[in-house]
């Protein structure tokens, strides 16, 4: 196993007369994917997770409760176990008015054996379309959360990737020229002197 003696900070950009141009060059290219991996990860995570909030806070406004009626008896069988338990659901299909005053039709999830006539309530967007039930303050706020960081490190990931890639090419540069240096001067060692 090799020593490494103790770990040197910012190594890169110490005075060494050993240090090449390509070791400086290599320096600044890591400084600067760092630099921007981390400012496109925070920028775009931020950027999302508003983006996100916005949306989710408008279909809150937006979005209303609606009273529905069902148009036709629900298939399946009433029972009180059913009544009370909100996981045991049929489709059927519903009417309702929209704010603007025009009839809409749906289908909606509803008790099984419900009778024509029964009052259900459903959420529609302002155009009197079905919609799901928006999401609360807390929900979205995690949801957006949640975007953002997926957003913010696929975001970073491009420039670092970009910078590894830069860094192994620059390294493979460096190991041709070496060979090519040790090609040259291999043959001088061999030969005796005497």
């Amino acid at each position: 196993m090799a020593f490494r003696g103790p770990k040197v900070w910012l190594w890169r950009w110490r005075r060494n007369p050993l240090k090449r141009r390509a070791d400086a060059v290599e320096a600044w290219v890591v400084l600067g994917a760092w630099v921007v991996t981390v400012l496109a990860g925070v920028l775009a995570g931020l950027a999302a997770t508003q983006s996100v909030e916005h949306g989710l806070a408008r279909e809150r406004v937006e979005w209303r409760r609606v009273e529905a009626r069902l148009t036709e008896k629900a298939p399946g069988t009433a029972s009180k176990q059913s009544a009370t338990s909100s996981g045991d659901r049929v489709w059927g299909k519903v009417r309702w008015i929209a704010p603007n005053g025009s009839s809409h039709t749906g289908q909606v999830r509803v008790h099984p054996g419900s009778a024509a006539g029964t009052a259900v309530s459903v959420w529609t967007d302002p155009q009197g379309r079905l919609v799901t039930r928006p999401a609360t303050v807390s929900q979205a706020h995690l949801r957006a959360s949640l975007i953002g960081c997926l957003v913010g490190v696929s975001a970073a990931a491009v420039p670092f990737v970009g910078g590894r890639v830069l860094c192994g090419r620059m390294e493979r540069r460096r190991i041709d020229q070496w060979d090519t240096e040790w090609a040259r001067f291999d043959p001088l060692w061999g030969r005796k002197t005497g």
